[in-house]
């Protein structure tokens, strides 16, 4: 495969733009921000600044990703490294004469006209090139057009402008040799192509995207079609395709070599030539792809017989104009398209689809409409953020089918999804449950009850006009789980463990609440010598203490289950509980195998986003990033005391704490000044603090029984499966949940 200094000397002769920056990097390579600066401080091979710009070090493009190749660091892989570089370069060729739109479609006509030619773009003759492109595309359906389109070539008359890259007349050939480098990189000219789309955005080449589902969501929606299901040459239909992501998820989840046909529609020209030449690189010959112009595919339906499955995503109408008769007649007539059996999945306004309307009024009626018909199957409300572009914008689903009335089995399957992160198990979960439920034959399967819905008779929903379409309560099955089981026996271990505590704390190895706290405290005298000052800096130049840092963790490796304790800022400032942060032993040892672990009596301290610091009497804990660790050496002479430092250093960081307005506090935490007391003082106080913490530490154990005790009562209640008896009286401790 060529190698990244071969290829882009031909395309980009200037140097700068190869020169990426620390943040550049650390998006290159996925990873946060600061890492690339550890790179550079820890490893002597990492590539030195090739230039300086407002202060900033500038570093050659591809020295960088040789190193990341070579050395594995990084999240990602060696061939997307080669092709984000390639990429990275598209930003210099934008200028007013070739915009971000013009050069993507450029870009992937070139990727598509490689595809069907089946050999490299590079290397030829532009002329001869564009005319291999006419004999492709007679009729200019969709490259031949994005091609001519490229300012500066032969063909062009409309000055002999200089192109940013070269001389004019070199930004075909310079593109084509780019769209080369990028299949080369991806292996296939499709997936070269979609990076190339993900790439849009980063180029200012938003509209196309601006109404896009996010990702996750449109391989959710192709996988609740169930396209997997489908016979050999059905027929597959996008209205509203836009940029064509639904229809390329369909087709990826289609089993090879089902020869499905696929029809598409959308009123941007631009978009459905785009659409045209998304489907033709992932290998769909023309005689299965029929794309048109427009919102109705009645044309291409006309032609090819009703879809056997449909999905789309209506477009985004903002909530001042939104008419829900509209959008429920707009579903009606996607519905008109469908045969017996047939299936659609719609993404819609939630508050049109599964939001309250008012009673009887028009657009009440017709919704229920869907029901009475038997086409509505299934109604799942979503987040917001499902459109990235308009976040605040809730959305839902409805899976539509026409079955014949003596099949019609009254039921509808409600899900409420609104207030759960899209993650990958969630939609996985849901899928399962509508691939069951579609089975069933719409009947619902003993064998399975549903993760995130309730199946509920139609007629309930129809019977009450304007209720929203979501599940009111909770499936009766739910009772059955172990969680709800068990929660008697929990509430009742709670009440015995408050028994305990309470006994505890009067015991010889507890504090007595009770017993007063006689601190014994006097003012200190003139006469008496006051304790000199020190700082963290210094005790650690006298090697009274160690530094240690924390470790960069990523966020899906911390889980509530695991081996080892993670400590966050949160936790050092006392914002949750220690323990509630954890990470699994193998995962430990294998991605972070320099980890280190705290040692009993380690303070953990961090100044973001304020000053804290915890001590960590335990021990065997790892900490995170932007927590550090203070390490007390136990041969200091005279020694340090974790609780008393811990102490002395959050009343110093209080006097010296940053102002409104201001970026970081007046002083770092290595040059905050704290007294350095002597051993007798400095034991007494410590005596102080320990019968302090023990104190707490019991009120603390109290309180989180009381709160978990509220919280198990609160969720048995909430969700029906617990209600109480009459409180016992005075004197008696019988008490039964």
């Amino acid at each position: 495969m060529t190698t990244a200094r071969e290829a882009v000397s031909p395309i980009v002769p200037e140097t700068p733009a190869w020169r990426i920056t620390y943040a550049e990097i650390a998006a290159l390579a996925q990873v946060q921000r600061p890492v690339p600066t550890t790179w550079s401080r820890r490893h002597p091979d990492f590539p030195a600044p090739v230039d300086h710009v407002d202060g900033r070090p500038l570093f050659d493009g591809r020295a960088i990703v040789d190193w990341l190749s070579s050395t594995g660091r990084g999240n990602t892989d060696a061939r997307r490294l080669r092709a984000e570089l390639s990429l990275h370069t598209l930003a210099a060729w934008r200028t007013p004469d070739l915009p971000a739109p013009v050069l993507v479609g450029a870009l992937t006509a070139l990727i598509c006209l490689r595809q069907q030619l089946d050999a490299p773009v590079s290397g030829q003759d532009w002329d001869g090139l564009l005319a291999r492109a006419a004999d492709l595309d007679p009729e200019d359906q969709f490259l031949l057009s994005e091609l001519r389109a490229i300012p500066g070539n032969p063909d062009d008359h409309t000055g002999d402008s200089e192109g940013p890259m070269g001389p004019a007349g070199t930004r075909g050939s310079a593109l084509a040799t780019l769209a080369d480098e990028l299949v080369e990189a991806a292996y296939t000219p499709a997936e070269a192509f979609d990076w190339v789309l993900e790439a849009r955005r980063r180029l200012g080449s938003h509209d196309p995207a601006g109404d896009e589902p996010a990702p996750a969501v449109v391989r959710a929606l192709a996988s609740l079609a169930g396209v997997e299901d489908l016979d050999e040459e059905a027929v597959l239909a996008t209205p509203y395709a836009r940029t064509g992501d639904l229809l390329a998820a369909l087709h990826t989840l289609a089993p090879e070599g089902s020869g499905h046909t696929y029809l598409a529609c959308d009123p941007d020209p631009a978009r459905a030539r785009l659409v045209r030449r998304r489907m033709l690189v992932r290998g769909v010959y023309e005689f299965q792809l029929d794309v048109t112009e427009g919102e109705e595919l009645a044309a291409s339906v006309d032609v090819w017989g009703d879809p056997h499955l449909l999905v789309c995503a209506l477009p985004y109408e903002a909530a001042e104009v939104r008419d829900p008769v509209a959008v429920l007649d707009r579903i009606q007539g996607l519905t008109d398209y469908l045969g017996a059996g047939s299936t659609a999945v719609v993404l819609g306004p939630a508050d049109v689809l599964v939001g309250p309307l008012p009673r009887h009024d028009e657009a009440d009626r017709l919704r229920r409409s869907f029901l009475r018909s038997g086409l509505l199957k299934a109604a799942i409300g979503l987040p917001e953020g499902v459109l990235p572009y308009r976040p605040g914008y809730r959305s839902a689903v409805w899976v539509l089918s026409r079955t014949a009335e003596e099949e019609r089995t009254g039921l509808v399957l409600l899900a409420d999804l609104s207030a759960r992160p899209l993650t990958e198990p969630v939609l996985d979960a849901l899928a399962e449950d509508i691939a069951i439920w579609r089975a069933s034959r719409w009947h619902g399967d003993r064998r399975h009850e549903p993760c995130h819905a309730v199946i509920v008779p139609a007629k309930d929903l129809d019977d009450r006009p304007g209720t929203p379409f979501s599940p009111q309560h909770r499936p009766h099955e739910s009772r059955y789980t172990r969680g709800v089981i068990e929660r008697p026996a929990r509430i009742s271990g709670l009440e015995r463990r408050l028994i305990e505590l309470h006994e505890h704390s009067s015991a010889s190895h507890r504090a007595d609440l009770r017993a007063a706290l006689r601190i014994q405290a006097v003012l200190r005298s003139e006469d008496q010598q006051q304790p000199r000052r020190t700082t963290v800096r210094r005790l650690v130049e006298q090697r009274r203490l160690r530094r240690r840092p924390g470790h960069r963790i990523a966020p899906e490796h911390i889980a509530a289950e695991g081996h080892y304790t993670v400590l966050t800022p949160e936790e050092v400032l006392g914002i949750a509980r220690p323990g509630g942060r954890r990470i699994d032993r193998g995962l430990l040892l294998t991605a972070y195998d320099h980890a280190e672990f705290t040692e009993p009596g380690d303070l953990v301290i961090t100044a973001n986003p304020r000053f804290g610091v915890y001590v960590d009497e335990a021990g065997l804990s790892v900490v995170a990033a932007p927590g550090r660790v203070l390490r007390v050496r136990p041969d200091a002479d005279p020694p340090v005391f974790p609780r008393v430092l811990a102490a002395l250093l959050r009343a110093a960081a209080a006097e010296y704490s940053r102002t409104s307005g201001a970026v970081r506090a007046s002083r770092g935490i290595e040059d905050l000044l704290v007294p350095d007391l002597g051993r007798e003082e400095a034991e007494r106080f410590d005596a102080l603090l320990s019968e302090v913490e023990d104190r707490a530490a019991l009120l603390r154990e109290q309180c989180a029984a009381l709160d978990d005790l509220a919280r198990t009562a609160a969720a048995g209640v909430a969700d029906g499966t617990l209600t109480f008896q009459d409180l016992p009286g005075p004197g008696t401790d019988d008490r039964t949940a």
